[in-house]
């Protein structure tokens, strides 16, 4: 009784298996994006319109297909895409190429899917063809009618009228058109481009009045910040110019003090060395006897060097302040070229300024030109005073004691006398000298007494501050003559 309940149950789930094997084989299920057709023994005939179609359209179930009794086959539902290039003439006579793009599939509704089964169940990759030679009919049909302005202007009125030329033929075909688009427009002719030419130049002219515009405004507010620039420009050259004339006035003022504080320092030099002169004169009066050429002559010489030197520093200041204005007015005249209109503002207040400068230096080298010229009238005063007193107490000294006054000359000239008598013998190449040393001694000392007899001479010749000079010399006929008159005869020992 168990091993027969086995057997039968063991059978029972077989055949279960067995019949899910045969129903898992003979069920065929229809994709959501595709209708399934079937045809063949047993498939119920559908209605459709006055039409009695003889085959069985499944979308989204399943159903069993009987093998080698029926067919399946199976019709996609999905959206296509078709390419559109057409060539035509517009009814102006132009030709333009028209590329667009048709998005279509197979109509959801059993009419659609059975038109499409009929025509491309076994063509289906050939439905883009059938597409584009529908389209491009309709295209050049529709375009035929149109001109260029309106394909450009109005390309939803193009599309409209091409869905709706073609909707009858797509219906037959079991197709549906969700979307048309003209994507270009091209001509050969350039007539395109030219229609956009008048625009763009209006555009292009429209930009550049615009641009102009622009540009005016610009220059406008750069004018307008470039004036308000100068005029604060203007505002501080003419402060600075007010600051600077008080800064010259004050640096003139500044200078004025240095010179007649320079002058007043030199005068009460002038005044201590004149008093120096004087107390020179005094002790050059005592020491007249024995140094009243040197130091006189020495102190005039030393006081012509200072007042020199005196004058040739003033006349340097001169010029260096002379120099100065030239440079400061030269300074002026660059400052009054790189700033026209600061510069008128501020001329007067520097005018001004450099009037008081230049009065203020006139009155200070006026002052030191009036103590300079006074310290070298003093010095020059002093010097004459000296030398007159020195030539008087000469004069004095000479009247007193004429013997010592000569004697005082010839023992000052004495080396010169000495000399001349010896340049007699200068001359002489051979002498021949009779009596040996004796001869010698003797010629010597008459040289000597010679210069001797010209004392009284000096004495008479003393008046007048002049000593003779001596004879040239000369040598003729084999005699030799000296300064003093002397012939010595050649001979020959």
């Amino acid at each position: 009784m168990d091993a027969s309940v086995l057997v039968i149950v063991g059978g029972a789930v077989v055949a279960l298996i067995v019949l899910f094997i045969i129903l898992r084989v003979l069920w065929r299920v229809a994709e959501p994006n595709e209708a399934m057709i079937i045809s063949g023994l047993g498939a119920k005939r559908i209605q459709v319109g006055e039409d009695s179609l003889g085959f069985k359209i499944v979308t989204g179930k399943g159903t069993l297909v009987m093998p080698g009794f029926q067919t399946a086959r199976r019709l996609s539902l999905d959206t296509r895409s078709a390419e559109i290039v057409v060539s035509c003439v517009t009814k102006q006579g132009i030709p333009v190429r028209v590329q667009g793009a048709v998005i279509y599939k197979v109509g959801d509704d059993f009419v659609s899917i059975a038109n499409a089964a009929r025509r491309f169940l076994d063509q289906q990759n050939a439905m883009d063809t059938r597409i584009h030679s529908v389209f491009a009919g309709h295209l050049r049909s529709i375009i035929g009618a149109l001109t260029v302005e309106e394909l450009i202007r109005d390309r939803e009125r193009l599309t409209a009228e091409v869905r709706s030329s073609s909707a009858n033929e797509m219906s037959k075909l079991g197709l549906v058109v969700d979307s048309l688009q003209i994507q270009e427009i091209d001509d050969a002719s350039g007539y395109i481009a030219n229609l956009g030419k008048p625009h763009a130049a209006a555009v292009a002219a429209q930009a550049r009045i615009a641009e102009a515009q622009r540009d005016q405004e610009a220059t406008e507010a750069e004018q307008i910040a470039a004036a308000n620039k100068a005029s604060a420009w203007r505002d501080s050259q003419i402060k600075q110019s007010a600051f600077q004339a008080e800064i010259d006035q004050a640096s003139a003022r500044t200078k004025q003090a240095g010179p007649l504080a320079e002058a007043t320092a030199r005068q009460e030099v002038v005044v201590q060395e004149t008093k120096a002169a004087q107390l020179e004169a005094d002790l050059s009066e005592q020491r007249l006897q024995s140094q009243v050429r040197k130091p006189a002559d020495a102190k005039a010489y030393e006081t012509r060097t200072l007042a020199d030197a005196d004058r040739d520093a003033q006349i340097a200041r001169a010029q260096a302040q002379a120099k100065e204005t030239e440079l400061r007015a030269a300074a002026d005249a660059t400052r009054v070229k790189a700033a026209a209109q600061a510069e008128a503002e501020a001329t007067k207040a520097r005018g001004e300024a450099e009037a008081a400068a230049t009065r203020a230096t006139g009155e200070a080298e006026a002052a030191a030109a009036r103590a300079q010229g006074l310290a070298q009238a003093e010095a020059a005063r002093a010097k004459g005073l000296a030398e007159a007193e020195a030539i008087q107490a000469r004069a004095a000294a000479l009247a007193e004691n004429q013997e010592a006054v000569v004697a005082q000359e010839l023992a000052e000239n004495w080396p010169a006398i000495v000399a001349a008598g010896a340049s007699a013998f200068s001359n002489v190449d051979n002498m021949v000298v009779l009596n040996g040393a004796e001869g010698v001694t003797e010629l010597f000392t008459k040289a000597l007494s010679l210069g001797g007899a010209g004392f009284g001479m000096a004495r008479q010749l003393m008046d007048s501050m002049q000593l003779a000079k001596p004879a040239e010399k000369a040598a003729t006929n084999g005699s030799v003559d000296d300064d003093f008159g002397l012939s010595l005869p050649k001979t020959e020992i």
